[in-house]
């Protein structure tokens, strides 16, 4: 074997202690868990929550827009889309302009089930801002990252 071949423990753990990416996708995932089990009662997963959310808009918005807001691509987008369809809580539709082109909008339902939703996205937000130093700073960071 050669040193080039030998990777010492200790970078492991200076990786460990000093990757933005890793720390990052860490609280990432602790924060999903924890909005998760909040929304579990209204049979929504945080992803659903912003996807939801990212259709509560005056005018119907095209799969394009809406990947785009939720940093996600098309096809999972559509994989995301499915089971809210099939929920009643989202419409997917040809645009009247341009059949090739999907339109999304909130049903009714949808619209009830946030408005019932919001309150708890609410509290649990506030309670995760609490436990940040300065948390409008942190959303600068990581839209600056993103």
């Amino acid at each position: 074997m050669s040193k080039i071949d030998i990777l010492p423990f200790e970078t492991t753990i200076m990786v460990r202690d000093t990757c933005l990416c890793l720390h990052v996708q860490r609280a990432a995932r602790a924060l999903a868990r924890r909005f998760d089990e909040v929304l579990r009662p209204m049979g929504l997963t945080n992803g659903q929550f912003s996807l939801l959310m990212s259709l509560n808009r005056p005018q119907p918005a095209n799969i394009s827009q809406v990947a785009s807001v939720l940093a996600m691509d098309r096809t999972t987008l559509t994989a995301y889309l499915k089971p809210l369809e099939r929920r009643g809580l989202v419409n997917v539709s040809p645009d009247p302009d341009d059949k090739r082109t999907r339109r999304l909008t909130l049903t009714p339902d949808g619209r009830k089930l946030l408005v019932k939703a919001l309150p708890v996205w609410k509290r649990t937000h506030a309670e995760i801002d609490r436990l940040v130093g300065d948390p409008d700073h942190l959303r600068a960071d990581l839209r600056a990252l993103s």
